[in-house]
């Protein structure tokens, strides 16, 4: 594995712009195609904010990106140490139903899980890891 790069800040909303330049970084450095990072950016987004907005319900917590890059991918996991929640097990909503009948909720995790190549969820030693894997660039 080529070096793993690691973040850890508080967990705020607030924290959003140096998550996403730490991503941005590490893909930079290693040539990422625009639609890929685009992606990658949106899903570490996404999965960023439901944490700083979710895992803590009882006060202040952090949060911790580790990346790296092998084999022309690259691998982004957010731990944190909040309530334990795998974004993975909620049901995808049907995207046919309208807005109204479909209900609020669950369009940015099936947007992450649909953009990514792998994704895996576990708890472990107290702390909710999510890994998100994707290909630097897409075949022509």
């Amino acid at each position: 594995m080529d070096k793993e790069y690691v973040l850890r800040i508080p967990a705020k909303v607030e924290g959003l712009d140096l998550i996403l330049a730490f991503v941005s970084y590490l893909l930079d450095l290693n040539g990422c195609s625009g639609k890929a990072r685009t992606q990658l950016r949106t899903a570490v987004e996404e999965i960023y904010v439901n944490q700083t907005l979710y895992a803590y319900p009882e006060g202040d917590g952090w949060a911790e990106m580790r990346g790296s890059v092998e084999n022309d991918a690259a691998t982004f996991t957010l731990i944190d140490g909040g309530t334990p929640f795998d974004p993975l097990a909620k049901a995808d909503p049907d995207i046919l139903l309208s807005g109204e009948e479909r209900g609020i909720g669950g369009l940015g995790i099936f947007l992450v899980k649909t953009t990514m190549d792998e994704m895996k969820y576990e708890y472990r030693d107290g702390c909710n890891r999510l890994m998100m894997r994707r290909r630097l660039h897409d075949d022509p």
